[in-house]
């Protein structure tokens, strides 16, 4: 039983991040807004739709801001996640996981009936089952195909396999071709630019060979879907690319502008946390761990203070490494960490606490938190 007694009180609009306890998530709207419209103009310039990803920030208030700025819809990783987006009003919605059961192709056929998404196949296993309901219910829903382009995860084989499931695409009921999509996700951390150029270059040539072979078989293949935050300044360069899926870029974080260098873009994710113990003049210990920060993807920082490292996080423990010029903090001091990475550190928090101008505006839900079926 929850009583009020043991529900932490909402901190009062107007609030400054100091009055707010810790450990919590705090989104700085300005600069996330500001990451929005230069993500959608540097798309727009170049004629390239953006499908941001929601995985990232799991919030309809955030695919709508996204959408108001430009963007073609929103890219959900699990059909739970776009069932709350659909609810929140963003109708075109990729879902870039396969889905397959019975009870995800029934709750499909309720979210077409809502919303008009895109889904991901790689097999005839995969569509039929969704086709068959999709006809049964006299509907459409439009299918892409995921090739693998060396990610070695899911997808078809470029070529022929490929076409093959296209033309039987193309013919079922219940199904609309609408294109296809790869990843080059195992490509963003190249520390060389000419090297990391190159190779995605390379891999998303596989596309456009792929694209050809369809169009010359007479399927038209509209969408061109590839690229996360860690590559979409080059994918959009990319003639035969559509639109690109990049949504971690709306926050960034440590991942993105050191392992991916990604310029440009500022930090609109932070966690404040507070010093709860300081064991030797080397060592601090802060209120927050993995329950808190995701940590495995890339570990995160402590904003401006270069003279401390996070060196360990634990299930509610955090130890930080302290330089000289770091060892007069005392236990009570506050610091702000930057997410090592932003997708993993929003889905353990249930609220974005939202700053203007250093004062609490609006306290956000992390809707589909939870929504991983």
């Amino acid at each position: 039983m929850t009583t009020s007694a043991n529900v932490a009180a909402s901190p009062p609009l107007g609030a400054t991040v100091d009055e707010l306890d810790t450990p919590c998530l705090c989104l700085d709207l300005d600069v996330m807004e500001a990451n929005i419209r230069a993500v959608a103009a540097a798309c727009g310039k170049r004629g390239v739709a953006w499908r941001p990803h929601a995985k990232g920030h799991k919030s309809s208030t955030i695919a709508r801001a996204e959408v108001a700025a430009g963007a073609l819809g929103a890219t959900c990783a699990k059909l739970g996640e776009a069932e709350v987006l659909a609810a929140g009003g963003v109708r075109d919605l990729l879902i870039a996981n396969m889905i397959a059961g019975p009870h995800k192709v029934r709750r499909l056929v309720a979210l077409r009936k809502i919303a008009d998404p895109v889904i991901a196949v790689d097999s005839l296993a995969l569509a039929e089952p969704v086709g068959k309901a999709m006809a049964e219910a006299g509907l459409r829903v439009r299918a892409i195909i995921e090739v693998d382009i060396g990610l070695n995860r899911v997808g078809t084989q470029p070529g022929e396999p490929t076409l093959a499931l296209a033309k039987a695409l193309s013919k079922m009921p219940g199904i609309e071709f609408a294109g296809i999509m790869g990843y080059e996700g195992h490509l963003l951390t190249i520390d060389d630019p000419t090297e990391k150029l190159a190779k995605i270059n390379a891999a998303l040539d596989i596309l456009s060979d792929t694209k050809r072979q369809l169009v010359a078989a007479g399927i038209p293949c509209p969408i061109v879907s590839c690229a996360g935050t860690g590559s979409y300044l080059i994918s959009i360069e990319h003639a035969d690319v559509t639109e690109v899926q990049a949504g971690g870029a709306i926050f960034m974080d440590v991942f993105y502008r050191e392992k991916c260098r990604v310029p440009d873009l500022q930090f609109a994710l932070t966690v404040p946390v507070t010093i709860v113990s300081r064991p030797t003049p080397e060592r601090a210990i802060i209120d927050a761990g993995r329950k808190t920060l995701n940590v495995e993807v890339c570990p995160p920082q402590v904003l401006g203070r270069s003279d401390i490292l996070v060196k360990r996080l634990s299930a509610e423990h955090g130890e930080l490494e302290l330089a000289p010029s770091a060892q007069g903090l005392k236990v009570g001091d506050r610091l702000t960490i930057v997410p090592g990475y932003a997708d993993l550190t929003v889905a353990l928090h249930d609220k974005f606490h939202c700053f203007r101008g250093g004062k609490l505006v609006d306290v956000w839900d992390v809707e589909a938190r939870g929504r991983l079926t």
